[in-house]
């Protein structure tokens, strides 16, 4: 068992038990959903509020560790295997940061939870392009279109030049938080920008698949996953 799952399970009990220790002071609704003004705007009961993340890392936990089983041969996750715990580590990271700033704002309902958590997520954002372009092809990780599934070459470019997009766009959105932007600018660039580097990838991987296929270099950059 690696450093990084036991981290993730680390994490798992500690928001259990955070949530747990919590729990006593809360009031009998909690907030759960903010909008672009950092105001409240959704509210759940108590238990459900409080168990729905420890319960869905718990799933996810488990679906993480069956997702390297389930792989076919030719896209196993061997070659990569640490970059995949590190991404499983980071996505804990985040969902136990949410809990702790809805338990916060529960207790403090004048917190601005909406810049906590788009800072978070584009921290999460600029974390995981660090190590996107480690990620080979496979079925779950990364960015997964026809294209890049079928070429390694295009799978290899499109994730290098996704890495940078997400480090970007998460570093950009967290500096837009710290220095106070309002609003619907806030939104805007954090939201922008991480949907940007999220989807211009996978357009890039069709270009780049169909420049390849008109040169007659698919085969000659080979659709082996091993390079």
């Amino acid at each position: 068992m690696n450093r990084s799952l036991l981290v993730s399970l680390g994490l798992n009990a500690a928001v259990i038990v955070m949530s747990i220790t919590a729990y006593p002071s809360l009031p009998d609704r909690i907030p759960t959903h903010w909008n672009i003004q950092g105001e409240i705007d959704g509210w759940s009961d108590k238990l459900w509020g409080v168990s729905l993340i420890p319960l869905t890392m718990t799933v996810l936990l488990l679906l993480f560790r069956a997702l390297p089983w389930l792989s076919p041969k030719p896209f196993t996750m061997n070659s990569f295997y640490s970059t995949y715990e590190f991404i499983v580590l980071i996505l804990f990271t985040y969902l136990a940061y949410i809990q702790g700033v809805m338990l916060w704002s529960a207790i403090n309902p004048q917190f601005n939870a909406t810049r906590a958590i788009a800072g978070g997520l584009c921290l999460m954002f600029a974390a995981l392009g660090n190590v996107l372009g480690k990620v080979r092809r496979n079925f779950w990780v990364g960015i997964r279109t026809p294209w890049t599934i079928a070429n390694e070459r295009v799978w290899n470019t499109t994730h290098r030049l996704a890495a940078k997009l997400f480090v970007c766009a998460g570093a950009g959105g967290f500096l837009a938080v710290v220095v106070g932007l309002p609003p619907m600018l806030l939104f805007a660039i954090t939201l922008g920008g991480i949907l940007f580097a999220s989807l211009f990838p996978a357009a890039y991987s069709l270009y780049l698949y169909k420049a390849l296929e008109h040169r007659g270099e698919l085969e000659a950059s080979g659709n082996d996953q091993h390079e």
